[in-house]
């Protein structure tokens, strides 16, 4: 059951990452100029990396770990644990802090800084994705 849930989830995070893909343009000056298309690819770019950290809390629960205090103390948990690699963690760990601006100041986004994250780190989803399914191909 959890298997399912968090490869739907994964799912939803390569389709968000495919119209996000699909709707970057070649520069950051275009990016600026996109209005609501850029804010769509932000929204986008929330949901995956809400979902990262809420398969990250899937597994965690499954493993029985405790109560947690925060996200922050499920993603150290589950480094010291040996789930995944302290550089997964440390991407979610960057991911969770861009989508705490994302939705927190999301009139003060400094939208060239964003579009080279996006341009040059979306291929770090990859990465995690590939960590995510590799527990689930080991373990389950």
């Amino acid at each position: 059951m959890l298997k399912e849930r968090v490869f739907e989830k994964i799912k939803e995070i390569e389709e968000n990452l495919a119209l996000i893909s699909d709707n970057l343009p070649d520069n950051a000056r275009e990016f600026r100029e996109l209005k609501l298309v850029k804010d769509g690819i932000y929204k986008r770019l929330e949901y995956c990396i809400e979902n990262l950290i809420d398969i990250c809390s899937m597994i965690y629960a499954d493993l029985e770990l405790g109560v947690p205090s925060d996200d922050e103390d499920i993603l150290n948990k589950l480094k010291d644990n040996k789930i995944f690699s302290k550089e997964i963690i440390n991407l979610i760990k960057d991911m969770k802090g861009l989508r705490n601006i994302l939705v927190h100041k999301y009139g003060n986004i400094d939208d060239d800084l964003v579009y080279e994250l996006l341009a040059e780190n979306l291929s770090d989803f990859d990465k995690i994705i590939k960590e995510i399914t590799g527990y689930f191909n080991k373990e389950k």
